[in-house]
């Protein structure tokens, strides 16, 4: 199976499906239509970097791959979701990201030919922290768009995009839901690395270990914040974001400066 005709189904149909569902907004028919490109997309999309792994005998946890292998579980996280819930117009969004973060993963291959081998209890600590990020990913854009949609109403004039959207109260309860599942997974990834890896404040590692006990403690009060003191609207909105950059900061940034700016591995 080619690689290379993989990765350009995915990516034609990640933009397709994005387009899809901006229609289904004005004529409210091609939902399914949408969903159903997604799925070929995220499929073709995780087939292709199966074979790459299998290629490279390995999972390649290069900066671009890697970022490749979060939009993937994003999407899927997404579609799956959507079953259940009003979420699916959060594709518009994050389908074409998956498609752009594809095709830097295709522009920019890692160096490596041989990735690094991890035992079981590494992939399933990297396979936690990536699921937490996913699930957080999601809810910060959830939190966008719970701003951009609360401006809009206190302005009396939504726009056909927020119109399409669930209301206020629905959308927070779902970011929390979000906010919810991803803890859970950030907490199991940081009780497992504490367990797993041997010097989890090494220099190389001080600084995403750092930041992502300072982005569960921020998820956490939130959590905790609204349980005990109902917080919301603003106040959510903006403990959300400022956990998701901390998050990203610690997932990426150590990341970046290594293998993009340091050219190390």
């Amino acid at each position: 199976m080619n690689l290379y005709l993989l990765e350009g189904l995915a990516f034609c149909l990640y933009f397709a499906s994005s387009i899809t569902l901006l229609l289904d907004i004005k004529e409210n028919q091609y939902k399914k239509i949408a969903l159903i490109l997604a799925w070929v997309a995220s499929s073709a999309h995780l087939l292709s970097l199966s074979l790459s792994t299998w290629q490279k005998q390995g999972i390649d946890f290069s900066f671009f791959h890697t970022a490749s292998i979060i939009s993937l579980i994003i999407a899927f996280l997404l579609l799956l979701a959507s079953f259940t819930k009003p979420v699916e117009k959060l594709g518009i969004a994050l389908f074409p990201i998956a498609a752009f973060m594809l095709l830097l993963d295709v522009t920019y291959p890692s160096s490596l030919q041989t990735p690094q081998k991890y035992s079981l209890a590494m992939n399933i600590h990297i396979l936690n922290s990536i699921i937490a990020f996913s699930l957080l990913t999601i809810a910060a854009f959830q939190a966008l768009l719970l701003a951009v949609q609360n401006n809009q109403l206190k302005s009396h004039n939504p726009g056909r995009l927020m119109l399409a959207f669930p209301p206020l109260q629905a959308m927070e309860s779902l970011l929390f839901q979000m906010i919810s599942a991803g803890v859970l997974f950030l907490s199991i990834s940081l009780l497992s690395g504490f367990f797993f890896i041997e010097d989890l404040f090494a220099q190389h590692l001080v600084h995403k270990t750092l930041l992502s006990i300072i982005a569960w403690i921020i998820f956490s009060s939130l959590l905790i914040g609204r349980a005990r003191y109902g917080w919301r609207g603003k106040t959510a909105i903006r403990w959300t974001l400022l956990g998701f950059i901390f998050l990203l900061l610690a997932y990426f940034g150590s990341k970046l400066v290594l293998e993009l700016i340091l050219n190390k591995v």
